[in-house]
Parts: C-alpha cells; structure tokens; sequence
C-alpha cells in the first residue's frame, strides 16, 4: 500500500490571473483537493516565493529574472497568495520553493519523508514549468507519480497536450481528476 500526498503546485492569485483560461481550472482542481480530503490523502499546498530585494535571484537565470521584473513571487505581495477558491485548511502544509520545482530551494523532501509519502499526484500552474520540473525531481527521488491532467494548466495549451499526452505517461499515471477520485474513492 502506498502512501500519496497530493500537491497543489502554484496555484496563487498572480499566475491564475496569467494562466486561467476560463475552462473550470478552478473548481476541477477544488474537486481534486476535496476528493484527497474524502479519501485521507494530504493535500500539500507548494508556493514560489523570493525574499525581498530577490538576493536568490541570479541573473545568469532568465526565468526567475523575468519572474522578478514582471513583479511576480515575491513572498507577502498579495499576488503571491494562494487563490482563495483552493486555499489551504488551517494545519494544511505550504511549502515555499525558490526555483521551478516543488523540492528546489524547499523543504518538500523532508515534509514528505516525515510523513512516510512514496506517491505524489501533481496538479498545478503550469504544466511546461511546475509539474514538469517536480515531475523529474520526483522520478530521480524513486516516487510513485499520477499526473492529474485537468488540474494542470499551461499558458500554451498545445505544450500541456504535447506533456499530458506524450510525454508524461512515460514516467507517471495521467488520470483525470473524475477518474482519480473514482479510483481514491473510500469503499
């Protein structure tokens, strides 16, 4: 028997203004977060966010650089924030990672150790960045993986098609959050 955590990855109030687009991301996620609830599972919250003045932000890296002069991630702005139609219960783990990954610049190994967690189910924003980098991460650190393909969103949906379709069956198993819960369901 395994033991699963599903991350909530990025999901705050500046890149669903970026990234939503208008399909129910939202309340598909909320179905995921509650059907981890109804079957026991931790939902782990994972933010990106950068100190004031950014002193973890190197210029050599032109992601977190752009990130930074479009205003984005820095931690207590209310952009940074978790969407408040998804926001984490009160003793709900958030993690805060400072690069594209869940475990980059976090704590997300140790949390999941502690709680004896060998499976992840990644959702998030966006599926070319987050769930992509976490995905890898996850796969060199020997985790089980499910990828809930409608609670992943991407700026260009042809690149979440090309990953959900293609890509990640490789390495995980790509359900729909309906199809999950019906799977996670308690008997």
């Amino acid at each position: 028997m395994t033991n699963s955590a599903l991350l909530v990855m990025d999901v705050q109030r500046d890149v669903v203004a970026i990234a939503d687009d208008g399909s129910g991301y939202l309340p598909r996620l909320r179905r995921a977060i509650d059907g981890a609830r109804a079957a026991r599972i931790p939902v782990i919250y994972v933010v990106l966010g950068l100190r004031p003045g950014d002193p973890e932000v190197s210029p050599r890296n032109k992601v977190m650089t752009n990130a930074v002069r479009a205003g984005l991630f820095t931690e207590g702005a209310p952009g940074t924030e978790i969407h408040p139609d998804v926001a984490p219960r009160p003793g709900d783990v958030v993690v805060t990672k400072r690069r594209g990954s869940a475990f980059s610049g976090s704590d997300l190994d140790l949390v999941l150790r502690a709680r004896d967690i060998d499976r992840l189910v990644l959702t998030g924003i966006a599926t070319s960045a987050v769930v992509l980098s976490t995905l890898w991460r996850a796969i060199d650190l020997d985790f089980g993986l499910t990828v809930l393909a409608d609670a992943c969103l991407d700026t260009d949906p042809e690149v979440h098609r090309m990953l959900i379709d293609k890509l990640f069956p490789q390495w995980a198993d790509v359900l729909t959050v309906d199809d999950w819960i019906k799977a996670v369901a308690p008997q």
